[in-house]
């Protein structure tokens, strides 16, 4: 994982030496527009012990440097796991460090251009990129399957807040998850007594809102979340009786429970709902 940033004809590189006997990349080295900074080992687990990598995952890298992030992904957490690098030598470099490191089975690395490259397989994308890179990518981001999980180091992603603050000893990072689509009106099915229930959600990446219509009961929703595909939010009926709604959503589809009363509660009704 490397920092691509734009740099002044007047900038000097240091000469920290990094690499082995083939190639030896510089901190701060040019490469095309940008220049390549690496990332300390103790924030990398911070920034994968935040996204909760498991064996089960398959990490993309974008801007993968020497490839220190797909390599820690794959010995410390297993996961299988890619590195997309621009830098042919880089590339290189990271193969022979995976090999070294004895991954050349979990982790590969592709000579490419992040923007080009195709990374939707990933169930973890990482990045080190300057906020304005970020925001190129967002779109992209935003399209991958909900609950995929993105990490950056150092910078954000403008008015896409983050679902979790990560902090090392000199370093940040931001944790996403990408949520899935449920702005509009949904018509539910499932609740005893009520023949016509609507749920109205509108949505802000991951900053959800609305209200919900029981008969002719319309309801503020309360604390409404949502985490990649899992909904939850809560109202308080006519009778002051509050109900809990936890579902999950996929593809204009949801299915869940609705619970009355307090958690003990045996009034546990199934819902289903669609996407008008």
């Amino acid at each position: 994982m490397a920092l691509w940033l734009l740099m002044g004809a007047g900038a000097q590189a240091q000469t920290t030496k990094f690499g082995d006997e083939i190639y030896q990349p510089i901190r701060g080295q040019m490469g095309r527009d940008v220049m390549w900074m690496p990332t300390a080992q103790d924030h990398v687990m911070n920034l994968l012990n935040a996204a909760k990598v498991t064996a089960s995952d398959r990490v993309y890298d974008l801007g993968a440097g020497d490839g220190i992030i797909p390599i820690v992904a794959a010995t410390q957490f297993g996961a299988k796991s890619v590195g997309i690098e621009y830098n042919l030598k880089l590339v290189e470099l990271a193969r022979r460090n995976a090999q070294r490191a004895n991954v050349g089975d979990k982790v590969s690395f592709v000579h490419g251009d992040i923007f080009v490259e195709d990374f939707s397989q990933a169930t973890v994308v990482t990045l080190y990129l300057l906020p304005e890179l970020n925001f190129q990518l967002r779109p992209t981001l935003l399209k991958m399957k909900p609950g995929t999980r993105v990490v950056s180091n150092e910078f954000d992603m403008s008015d896409w807040q983050p679902d979790l603050f990560i902090q090392s000893e000199r370093a940040k990072g931001y944790l996403w998850i990408v949520p899935a689509e449920v702005a509009g009106t949904w018509i539910l099915q499932g609740l005893a007594g009520v023949t016509n229930t609507t749920l109205h959600l509108s949505q802000r990446f991951q900053k959800i809102g609305g209200h919900i219509t029981l008969g002719q009961e319309q309801l503020t929703l309360l604390g409404a979340e949502l985490s990649g595909d899992r909904l939850s939010l809560h109202f308080v009926d006519g009778k002051q009786v509050t109900h809990s709604l936890k579902a999950r959503v996929s593809g204009g589809v949801m299915e869940g429970e609705l619970l009355a009363g307090d958690l003990n509660s045996s009034t546990n009704q199934p819902i289903k709902g669609r996407l008008r």
